[in-house]
C-alpha cells in the first residue's frame, strides 16, 4: 500500500511595507485590546502554523523596533516603497534564492482575524503548480497561495496592484476555496475599520 504524500512545504510571506496613508498613522503599531500590535497579531497565525515566515518591511526602518519574533526573516528593498507589487517582487526574489518551499502563502500585515482551520484547509490543498484563492461570501481574501512555478512571475511584479496580473495570466492554475471565515476578508485600512476590529 502506497504511503500518503507528505504535506507540501509552504512558506509565509507577509507584506508590511506600506505607509498606512488611509489610516493616518502607522497602523502596524496600533494596539489591540490584548496589548498586541496589529502587526504582531497578524504574524501570530503564520508563525504558529509555518516553519518559514518572511516579512517585507519598509526600506527605511529598523526591524528591531517592531518587536518581531526571532524566527521571522526580514526582506527590505528600496523599491518596496513604490507599492505592493514591488514588495511582492522583493519577497519572491528572496524566496527563489533562499527557500526550498514549494508554495508561498501571501499574508497582509493588517489581517489578524484569519482562523487556523482556514489556513489548514488551504495548506492541505497547496500545490507547486496552483494558485489557491480563499473566498468568503463571494469575496476573495487572504492568504493567497502561489505554487513555486508561479514565483518567477511574482518576482517580476511592480506597481501597486499586487499579484492580480499573475492570477489573470494563469486562469487554469486558479482554484477558489470557499471558506466560512470572515477573517479572510477583514483588513484594516481606515480608522473606522480599526474600531470595528477592536
Amino acid at each position: 500500500m502506497a504511503m500518503p504524500a507528505p504535506p507540501l512545504a509552504v512558506a509565509a510571506l507577509m507584506l508590511a511595507a506600506g505607509y498606512s496613508r488611509r489610516f493616518g498613522a502607522d497602523k502596524r503599531r496600533a494596539t489591540l485590546a490584548d496589548g498586541r500590535s496589529l502587526l504582531s497579531a497578524s504574524l501570530a497565525l503564520p508563525c504558529a502554523a509555518l516553519d518559514e515566515v518572511w516579512l517585507v518591511l519598509r526600506p527605511d526602518e529598523t526591524p528591531a523596533e517592531l518587536g518581531l519574533p526571532a524566527s521571522v526573516r526580514i526582506v527590505q528593498d528600496p523599491a518596496s516603497a513604490q507599492g505592493m507589487g514591488h514588495s511582492l517582487a522583493a519577497g519572491a526574489r528572496r524566496l527563489l534564492a533562499e527557500s526550498s518551499a514549494q508554495a508561498v502563502a501571501i499574508f497582509l500585515a493588517d489581517m489578524p482575524s484569519i482562523r487556523r482551520d482556514s489556513l489548514d484547509t488551504l495548506l492541505a490543498q497547496a500545490d507547486a503548480e496552483r494558485i489557491l484563492l480563499p473566498s468568503y461570501g463571494g469575496s476573495r481574501g487572504h492568504p493567497v497561495l502561489f505554487g513555486r512555478r508561479l514565483w518567477p512571475q511574482l518576482a517580476a511584479l511592480s506597481g501597486d496592484t499586487g499579484a492580480r496580473s499573475v492570477i489573470q495570466h494563469n486562469p487554469d492554475a486558479v482554484r477558489i476555496v470557499a471558506l466560512d471565515d470572515p477573517g479572510l476578508v477583514l483588513d484594516v485600512d481606515t480608522a473606522e475599520d480599526w474600531q470595528r476590529l477592536r
